[in-house]
């Protein structure tokens, strides 16, 4: 039940995230969630995007290196446990999570995560009680 993210490989230089959104936002495709790490020469921007595959296809025809990944979105209710509760629950089952942010927007607030093993960490969230947000309810915002 996953989503896609779309990753961006970009020069840490001046404009370079305007060209980013600009090409999404010329092309219809909204930006839902975003994560920037950066190191002196680069920059990897993860995007929630309306529409994962165009977003890629139009980032590609500007020159931009971008790929997609398969990403868990997580509900996370408005009170402090419900982070403790996902990171105890991957714990318990030896998925290592490899990077996550959050997504607020509208009426949903979840954190993206990617983990070592996307699928069993689906499954261990599913037992125990936790709720993934579904890709079609984030696109469509």
């Amino acid at each position: 039940m996953g989503m896609k993210q779309l990753s961006v490989f970009i020069e840490n230089r001046e404009g370079r995230l305007e060209n980013v959104s600009q090409s999404l936002s010329e092309n219809g495709i909204n930006i839902i969630s975003v994560s920037l790490a950066d190191t002196s020469e680069y920059g990897m921007l993860r995007l929630i995007v309306s529409d994962p595959e165009k977003g890629k296809s139009v980032l590609k025809e500007n020159g931009f290196a971008a790929m997609l990944s398969d990403v868990i979105a997580v509900d996370m209710p408005k009170y402090f446990t419900s982070l403790n509760q996902l990171m105890k629950t991957l714990s318990e089952i030896n998925i290592n999570v490899e990077y996550m942010y959050s997504l607020s927007a509208g009426d949903i607030s979840a954190i993206i995560i990617k983990t070592s093993d996307n699928d069993k960490a689906a499954e261990g969230i599913e037992k125990a009680g936790l709720k993934q947000v579904k890709a079609e309810d984030v696109y469509g915002l």
